[in-house]
């Protein structure tokens, strides 16, 4: 449907005037009521809030001069658009960027169109893409059953005492993953000390996290009491780990990152050696271990500029102690 006319802004005026709803006028000028309430909201007088037929025939013929215009993608459109879509930018800041610097560009629709049909084509612009141009469930999919893991036992059933961060071995863990998904790295963290373990594996298999897992931590069982994770299925053999070193294992809500936040941030700190891309199969446990040993004895604000490892090891002599 065309949009509000001039003549239409005047009955709109008028009718406004007289003190009539916007359901009454949207009957007389044969519109829809959100189309009425848009119109009066975006064309009223800034200061006042009032809405006057002329003023609001300005307000739409100033925007109509500043609306982008169409962009056909060819020639240095299209050469500047991929340059830029393989800089690893995502067609809304290219998009963007064009307007700021007032050189011509498609819409960031027209660029995700583009993409689509190259992706078809065998071409490789989609995997600059943020998700690599894979599509994913939306979050209220509540009846979708994929994905659920068995046994799972939610943050809500975790002692209450987790949550102070006041005592030792209370642990999270999550996975870093190399390069095309291919190996991962199991990170490891004590929610008090943020003493770190890390293991690096060929797969994010549940079966081979597990097994890393167990093992890495098995010398400290005696001195843990939780595991939070998130809903990886890596985590599926939950179970498993529970038993082996006879700790709760419990998983944090979708989309709550911030209930492992201690692991986000070790994550983000291997990350430091270990940069998005990296392949991992080129790398080894010794570098790992080397990566895992200098975080270790990183001096710490929160700890008092201790060490993990040395907080750690002075709360835990102190628990035994006492």
């Amino acid at each position: 449907m065309a949009h509000i006319n001039q003549e239409q802004r005047y009955v709109i005026t008028i009718m406004l005037r007289q003190g009539k709803l916007q359901k009454e006028i949207a009957q007389i000028v044969n519109r829809s009521p959100s189309v009425i309430s848009r119109e009066i909201r975006r064309n009223r007088e800034p200061k006042t809030g009032a809405y006057e037929s002329s003023a609001a025939q300005r307000a739409y013929e100033r925007r109509l001069k500043t609306k982008p215009k169409f962009c056909k993608l060819t020639g240095t459109v299209l050469a500047n658009v991929k340059d830029r879509l393989k800089d690893d930018l995502r067609p809304e800041q290219i998009a963007g960027e064009a307007r700021v610097l007032g050189i011509p560009c498609a819409s960031h629709e027209a660029i995700y169109q583009l993409v689509w049909r190259d992706k078809k084509q065998g071409g490789d612009l989609h995997t600059h893409l943020r998700n690599k141009g894979r599509s994913y469930r939306k979050r209220g999919a509540s009846k979708d059953k994929r994905g659920i893991i068995p046994g799972r036992v939610d943050i809500s059933l975790r002692p209450a005492v987790v949550d102070q961060k006041e005592r030792v071995g209370d642990w999270e863990i999550d996975t870093v993953i190399g390069r095309n998904h291919k190996g991962a790295i199991v990170t490891m963290n004590d929610r008090r000390t943020g003493l770190l373990r890390l293991r690096l594996v060929s797969s994010k298999e549940a079966g081979v996290v597990t097994i890393a897992a167990v093992e890495s931590l098995s010398p400290l069982a005696h001195q843990m009491h939780t595991i939070t994770a998130d809903n990886g299925k890596e985590f599926a053999e939950h179970q498993v780990v529970a038993q082996k070193l006879k700790i709760n294992f419990c998983f944090a809500r979708p989309y709550h990152s911030w209930e492992r936040g201690a692991n986000e941030n070790a994550n983000r700190l291997v990350r430091q050696y270990f940069p998005k891309k990296t392949d991992f199969k080129a790398i080894t446990q010794e570098q790992v271990q080397w990566v895992e040993d200098i975080l270790n004895s990183r001096p710490r604000k929160r700890l008092g500029y201790r060490s993990p490892s040395l907080a750690y090891n002075q709360l835990t002599q102190v628990a035994f102690v006492s």
